[in-house]
């Protein structure tokens, strides 16, 4: 009975079937004809492949311990103090024999370690006599010869003072980042080393030749990962040739050495620190880069 019902359907198709059938028919069409009347050229349905460089954000890491925040300065004095009120009494006479120069010389960096942790008003001012003064020129003699007493370095290095920023050695407590002056599109930008990858070479390793070619192979550097820290994508409106630029950044350390430029249209180049690169680059390139950069 079904077998029947299914022949007849099929041998006379009912009027909802052909309605269904002469609307499709109908979109079709319309959509065939909207489709030749709309669609773009076959040519500008190719998008031109991106042009992708790679980059190289080279760090010089601090030589210098971070300077401590006047809080951490605070708190690190308050700590001080604590230990030396709560600290167990030094039994200094069983360590130095009574009347011994050594004795006399605890005596007097007790009361300074004293003074300077409690005030001169908890300790009262060191009673001194000539016999004292003369233990404390032997003291000091005796620290001569033990090499104490030696002036520390000043944290402040001299190519601070004179601003060089070719320098590697200033701003020791800071991280530093290479830039190079270049000529692009007959302006002068700064930007990190850059340049293009060859056919069949990998990202990290036309970083590190791209960076030996502008900036000489007189550095002694290391690409931390073959990952980019980063990308940067500039629209194909905004480059000249109309094809889109993408930049691949890498992240490297240099341990020895410096910066010989050897191509022509690198005119400059400057260590700089975060704050200071903001002030060289452009807004759209720093918006690109700023969270790539550590803050010291």
């Amino acid at each position: 009975m079904f077998s029947r019902n299914l022949l007849t359907s099929c041998r006379a198709p009912s009027k909802d079937v052909s309605c269904l059938r002469r609307a499709l028919a109908t979109e079709a069409s319309l959509g065939s004809s909207t489709t030749a009347s709309t669609a773009p050229p076959a040519s500008s349905k190719r998008s031109t492949r991106p042009k992708i460089t790679t980059a190289i954000i080279l760090n010089r890491s601090p030589t210098l311990t971070r300077t401590p925040t006047p809080f951490e300065r605070a708190y690190y004095a308050y700590q001080a103090r604590i230990r030396r009120a709560l600290h167990n009494p030094f039994p200094y006479e069983f360590y130095f024999k009574q009347g011994s120069l050594l004795e006399t010389r605890f005596n007097i960096e007790e009361a300074e370690r004293e003074q300077l942790a409690f005030g001169k008003d908890f300790t009262g001012e060191v009673v001194t006599n000539e016999k004292e003064e003369a233990n404390k020129r032997a003291v000091a003699q005796l620290s001569q010869q033990e090499g104490e007493g030696e002036v520390i370095m000043s944290r402040t290095h001299e190519a601070d003072i004179k601003k060089d920023t070719k320098s590697l050695d200033r701003k020791g407590a800071r991280n530093l980042y290479l830039l190079l002056r270049v000529d692009q599109d007959g302006k002068q930008v700064w930007r990190f080393p850059q340049g293009g990858v060859e056919k069949g070479e990998l990202l990290h390793q036309a970083a590190q030749r791209d960076l030996f070619a502008e900036c000489g192979p007189h550095m002694d550097t290391w690409v931390v990962s073959r990952n980019p820290v980063g990308v940067s994508k500039s629209p194909a409106e905004a480059t000249k040739d109309g094809q889109e630029d993408v930049t691949f950044f890498y992240k490297a350390h240099i341990m020895a050495g410096q910066v010989r430029p050897t191509q022509a249209s690198v005119s400059d180049f400057a260590w700089l620190t975060k704050e200071e690169i903001e002030s060289h680059v452009s807004k759209d390139y720093w918006e690109s880069i700023k969270d790539m950069l550590s803050e010291h």
